[in-house]
Parts: C-alpha cells; sequence; structure tokens
C-alpha cells in the first residue's frame, strides 16, 4: 500500500492544483483518529479534499513555487497586460454583482430579513384592483415583486497562499460564480490568465471553480454586507453632493 501522505499529496496537486504544506499535511493526519486512518484511501483522500477545501489558503498551501502565486505587483495598472501562466490557487475575500445598482442589492437584502424570499416553489401575494389578494404558485425562477436577481458580471477580490490580493472582473458568466452560489474563502485555480491594467479578467477558460468555504469568514462577511453597500451609497452620495457644491463654486 502506498504511503497515504504522499498518496494524497499528489492527488491534490495533480487533481485541484493544489500544493500543500508539510505543516498541513502533518495536521491533517493528526487530528483524524486512528480509525479514520485506516479507512480505505479513496475515502481519506475525500476527507483531505474537503478539508483543504474548508481551509485558509494562507495557512494550508506551500508557498516555495513562486509560479503558484500571484505577482507582487499584479494590482499595477501602470502594466498595460500580462498573463499569468499558472496554475495559481486563489480564494475569495469578497464578490460583489455589478450589474444590478447598490440599491437594489439592499432591497434584496431587506427582503430575505423580512422573510418575503423563500428558496424553490413560492408564493407571491399581488394586489388586485379590486382591492383583494390573489395566490399565485410560481417556479424557481420567479422571485417577489422587487426581489431583482443579479447575474453579473461580479468583481470578486482574491488572494493567494502568500496573503496577495487582486480585484477580478468576471468578463464572461461563469458557473458558480454568483452571490447565491459561492461563499467567501471559495477556492479557484487561475491558469493562463490574462491581467490588465491590475485587474485580473476572469472567463470560463481559465478559471476553475473548485468550491469549499471558510465558514468563520462567509457567516461575518454575510452579516456585515448590508452595512458595507449602505456605506458605498453614502459615499456616493457624499461624493455627488461634493462635485456639485465645487461646480457652484
Amino acid at each position: 500500500m502506498s504511503d497515504p501522505e504522499a498518496h494524497i499529496r499528489s492527488h491534490l496537486l495533480a487533481s485541484k492544483s493544489l500544493p500543500v504544506s508539510p505543516s498541513w499535511i502533518a495536521n491533517f493526519f493528526a487530528s483524524i483518529s486512528q480509525n479514520q486512518q485506516r479507512a480505505p484511501l479513496p475515502a481519506l483522500t475525500q476527507t483531505a479534499v474537503f478539508r483543504i477545501l474548508a481551509s485558509n489558503f494562507t495557512e494550508s498551501l506551500s508557498t516555495s513555487s513562486p509560479s503558484t502565486l500571484l505577482p507582487r505587483d499584479i494590482s499595477d495598472p501602470a502594466v498595460k497586460e500580462r498573463r499569468i501562466p499558472g496554475p495559481v490557487p486563489v480564494q475569495v475575500l469578497d464578490i460583489e454583482d455589478i450589474g444590478i445598482s447598490l440599491w437594489a442589492q439592499v432591497e434584496k437584502i431587506e427582503q430575505v430579513e423580512r422573510g418575503e424570499t423563500i428558496r424553490g416553489r413560492e408564493i407571491v401575494r399581488s394586489v388586485n384592483v379590486d382591492g383583494g389578494d390573489s395566490e399565485n404558485n410560481v417556479d424557481n425562477n420567479t422571485t417577489a415583486s422587487g426581489n431583482t436577481v443579479g447575474h453579473g458580471p461580479h468583481r470578486l477580490v482574491l488572494q493567494d497562499s502568500v496573503g496577495n490580493k487582486a480585484v477580478a472582473l468576471e468578463l464572461k458568466d461563469i458557473p458558480g460564480i454568483a452571490l447565491d452560489k459561492i461563499s467567501i474563502g471559495a477556492k479557484l485555480v487561475l491558469k493562463n490568465t490574462v491581467v490588465g491594467r491590475g485587474m485580473i479578467l476572469l472567463t470560463p477558460d481559465t478559471v476553475t471553480l473548485l468550491g469549499g468555504k471558510i465558514e468563520a469568514m462567509d457567516t461575518l462577511w454575510r452579516q456585515k454586507r448590508k452595512e458595507r453597500l449602505l456605506e458605498k451609497i453614502r459615499n456616493l452620495e457624499e461624493g455627488h453632493v461634493n462635485n456639485g457644491d465645487a461646480m457652484e463654486e
């Protein structure tokens, strides 16, 4: 039987492009019971995949190879265009749907807070001209009035295993990247990806979505999302007022 540690390291690198650190693999085996360690190798490997996708890449991946990291000056707008050969594993720190307005996103959050959004089939109440209510069952793709669902494009903040951060823009629709589908801490792998003026340009053929989530980060992000959106709106409104005052002067 092959060495389980070597097998898992090899599997994560070959199938997921994830170069796990020696300390992470050692901690993984130390954290599982003797019975789990005696489990069939495929089952043990799947447990390792689940754990690595729930980990923080800054703590779980090896940083010895520069080819698996984002360039340190990746956000430099003076560089017109460059290409990242990769594969570079990254995790999602933030996501924003720039296809719908900030206010529409706030309103959607408030609808959820009021319990007006129900997953799956839902009942939509509409007021008739004569004042009576009517109820209609609708399919999964229909939402209550005002419950605008954006479809992108999306702007993301990505982080590599040494903590380098960069803004990424979804140029073409990428299945799985959406506010209601992806979690904070989700893992992506970039390969042959173009960076223009400091922004990573995402297309379906240059990014692989591995999934995963960092539970604590995702929970905090969702709790604070409405507050962040309202702050952006205030900043935009203040900027508009200041510009108007400057023009009057």
